[in-house]
């Protein structure tokens, strides 16, 4: 079952052409990584498909909504409910706890604020910082950082995780762990990943390897 469908998506920055047209498809419950050198459009592409940004042609539709047709507030709110984001550098807010951390996005879904905390309780548990919860991101290792900024990503039980080279900044051991994560929460849950990276042994394991150079999908 398709979940995201890219149709002819350009996008150019000024003269500068990024995407040139580019069409794919992403099935439910996929593990799919893009490749390719820097400058490729990679992450320009994963924003688009997030609805971080428009593209200047061609149209998204993600789970059946064409998300070209949504206007700034209605996408924010489509974004909330339906697409988590894991980056590189995981972006926790420092004053806050890390459970605090993972409620922000179901407290601005307006999740009842004892449903919205049960629900990342049980997450975290299940991402094993069932003891980290009143840590502050800096108390912290980067390995739990990054499984908190996971936990905030699934809190609205989003249809779809995009993920910037999400183990780029983590050790060998840690980014062992967070590869295993991504296909357990797959097996478990039914959850689709979009991955950008530059991870040749996670873009080995996915089950779909997507490449892009200059702009363009090479396969």
């Amino acid at each position: 079952m398709a979940l995201i469908e890219a149709t002819n998506i350009s996008k150019s920055f000024g003269p500068l052409q990024v995407l040139k047209g580019i069409s794919v498809v992403i099935n439910k419950g996929e593990i799919v990584s893009i490749v390719g050198a820097s400058g490729a459009g990679k992450t320009t592409f994963l924003q688009i498909a997030g609805t971080l940004l428009k593209p200047s042609g061609g149209k998204v539709i993600i789970n059946g909504s064409d998300v070209s047709d949504l206007r700034d507030k209605e996408l924010a709110k489509f974004r909330n409910r339906h697409i988590g984001f894991v980056f590189q550098f995981h972006h926790l807010l420092p004053e806050f706890t890390a459970l605090e951390n993972v409620c922000i996005p179901a407290f601005i879904a307006r999740m009842p604020k004892n449903e919205s905390i049960k629900k990342a309780r049980e997450i975290m548990n299940f991402l094993a910082l069932g003891h980290r919860l009143n840590h502050k991101p800096g108390e912290l290792s980067g390995g739990e950082q990054q499984r908190v900024a996971v936990a905030r990503a699934l809190i609205n039980d989003p249809d779809v995780v995009l993920a910037d080279e999400p183990s780029g900044n983590l050790d060998s051991h840690n980014k062992k762990e967070l590869h295993q994560l991504f296909f357990t929460l797959r097996d478990k849950f039914s959850q689709t990943f979009v991955i950008v990276t530059h991870d040749t042994e996670l873009a080995e394991m996915s089950d779909r390897t997507i490449t892009m150079h200059d702009g363009l999908l090479v396969n």
